[in-house]
């Protein structure tokens, strides 16, 4: 069974830095692209990140420059590196997995994990 378990989140003041885990079990993350989405009380779920299965990335403009998407196919688990964080970065953060080749331009991932909290807060 495809499970995907986020980790990593907590509070943190303005200007930290956290990093986020997404770990995959019941499949090999290799073939798959990972996203990371986040969602805000009162707002909608936001793509945050991407990584295909060949590597390459891609990352709303929100958080291009602060935030750096990896994969360690040996491990079976993406990061999320989050660094500057401010206040408008509050959200639950979510993974996502798809084998689809193009699904990190359309964004319409099949298997979700359960999501981590992230606070940023003085």
């Amino acid at each position: 069974q495809l499970q995907l378990v986020e980790s990593g989140g907590g509070l943190v003041q303005p200007g930290g830095s956290l990093r986020l885990s997404c770990a995959a079990s019941g499949f090999t993350l290799d073939y798959y692209s990972i996203g990371w989405f986040r969602q805000a009380p009162g707002k909608e779920r936001e793509g945050v990140s991407c990584i295909s299965s060949s590597g390459s990335t891609k990352y709303a403009d929100s958080v291009k420059g602060r935030f750096t998407i990896s994969r360690d196919n040996a491990r079976n688990t993406v990061y999320l590196q989050m660094n500057s964080l401010t206040p408008e970065d509050t959200a639950v953060y979510y993974c996502a997995a798809d084998v689809r080749p193009y699904v990190c331009v359309d964004l319409q991932f099949g298997s979700w994990g359960q999501g981590t909290q992230v606070t940023v807060s003085s």
